[in-house]
């Protein structure tokens, strides 16, 4: 099988963490260099058609985690504290769900572990419309994207994974194509008997709809020892936007 590529810095104490969907490592290197100054040995991986990472026209939950491990099994590391935003957060609910003896402390940003209807259907369009055969140059591929993303962040965030293929060639990082096939399995729910009762926390954004005060008890019944956080001026991508506020409440539990 295919290594996930990862970003690795510091020494210490082992914490993964896993990206969101269309992200990759290179979102939280600032944040990673803080957790790496706690004596902490940060890992964090491009999940498999995403960033550095290989692709691969399969996609799921269950197969990310496969990849997760077999990374752990590489570098040696029998157990790791966990941090996991959006789509990062669903693979590291089921990593601590099936593999509790893996995860010694598991921090979840703004994602639930219900079911989600598929949303970046606009984002995937969007993508789609850029022909890298015509848009050879990224100020066109901002172009197209423009026409129907709005918000500056995300446009930015997006525009992260144009790379140069060659010379003369633009193309994205993740693999759109196999995203676009499997967009139903970003909104998995994780399975009803799935539990882990170490220590986790759930910080969720004010601002975001993903996590409401409703799923509370049924995050609840996954993870009994559950610590809920929120952070008021922060939406979806609250690592991006409070990273101040993010930084200290995950420091605070992970050196508790």
């Amino acid at each position: 099988m295919e290594q996930l590529y990862a970003r690795v810095e510091g020494e210490g104490q082992p914490l993964l963490i896993i990206h969101g969907f269309l992200g990759m490592s290179d979102n939280w290197k600032t944040l990673s260099g803080r957790y790496a100054t706690l004596g902490f040995q940060v890992h964090v991986p491009d999940m498999r058609n995403h960033g550095r990472s290989f692709h691969s026209d399969q996609f799921s939950y269950e197969l990310m985690v496969q990849d997760v491990l077999q990374y752990m099994d590489a570098h040696q590391l029998s157990k790791v504290a966990v941090i996991g935003h959006s789509m990062g957060g669903k693979v590291a609910m089921l990593l601590a769900t099936q593999y509790p003896d893996r995860v010694s402390k598991l921090i979840v940003a703004d994602i639930g572990p219900k079911y989600y209807a598929p949303h970046h259907q606009a984002i995937l369009a969007a993508l789609s419309a850029v022909d890298f055969s015509r848009d050879q140059e990224r100020a066109d591929v901002e172009k197209v994207l423009r026409t129907s993303i709005h918000d500056e962040g995300t446009l930015q965030f997006l525009l992260k994974n144009v790379y140069r293929v060659s010379p003369s060639q633009l193309g994205y990082r993740f693999h759109l194509h196999a995203l676009v096939n499997n967009i139903e399995e970003i909104g998995q729910a994780l399975p009803d008997d799935a539990k882990y009762t170490g220590p986790v926390l759930f910080v969720r954004g004010g601002k975001s709809n993903y996590v409401l005060d409703a799923d509370c008890v049924g995050i609840q019944h996954h993870f009994p020892q559950v610590i809920f956080k929120t952070i008021d001026q922060a939406g979806h991508w609250i690592h991006a936007e409070q990273p101040q506020s993010f930084f200290e409440c995950t420091a605070r539990f992970l050196q508790q």
